[in-house]
């Protein structure tokens, strides 16, 4: 007997905990995490000079790579934890295709607009890999007023969702996380 494979979104605003919860999570299943940023970091490798800042040209190279990717793995029947930072009109193009063959869950990473600042400075400052992804200008528009993480539009589809804070650690903690990956979808959506 088969069963469709499980398709984990990780989703929400920069900074928020998802890539560090997207692998703690597909650790803990023993499944692939698919992480966009990571896919980018590798584009970016073979492009010397590239400018993250501005209208970047490896953002829709990346995106359609991560999705091509994830789509791979689900049809060959892997469960898949997949993250990016991206906003339902982003996302629901690319999931939906997906839901014909997978089963979806969406997680969504939460914690206060000031700890999101704290984190983007730090890595802005301490992670050299992160000069793909334009962190600096990402902060000068939050100090702007430009971009505004409470603003985050998420994933609209319907499946079951979960809200995570990773302020501190997770609320719910891994265990309820791994719970809601892993029930059926006959059992509804109590979540």
């Amino acid at each position: 007997m088969h069963i469709r494979p499980t398709l984990a979104v990780v989703s929400g605003p920069p900074a928020t905990g998802k890539t560090t919860l997207a692998r703690a999570l597909a650790q803990h299943l023993g499944c692939p995490a698919i992480l966009r940023d990571e896919i980018k970091q590798g584009m970016v490798m073979n492009f010397p000079g590239h400018d993250a800042d501005g209208d970047d040209p490896l953002n829709i190279p990346a995106m359609k790579a991560f999705f091509a990717t994830i789509a791979v793995l689900l049809r060959a029947g892997t469960t898949v934890v997949a993250e990016a930072a991206f906003q339902d009109r982003l996302w629901r193009p690319g999931l939906e295709p997906l839901t014909e063959f997978a089963d979806l869950r969406i997680i969504r990473c939460t914690t206060p607009a000031p700890t999101i600042t704290q984190r983007i400075t730090d890595r802005a400052h301490n992670d050299s890999h992160r000069v793909a992804h334009g962190d600096k200008a990402l902060l000068a528009d939050m100090e702007a007023g430009v971009y505004d993480p409470d603003q985050f539009v998420p994933i609209s589809l319907t499946a079951p969702s979960l809200l995570v804070d990773t302020s501190d650690g997770y609320a719910p903690g891994m265990a309820e996380i791994q719970r809601f990956v892993l029930r059926p979808d006959h059992e509804g959506d109590g979540w």
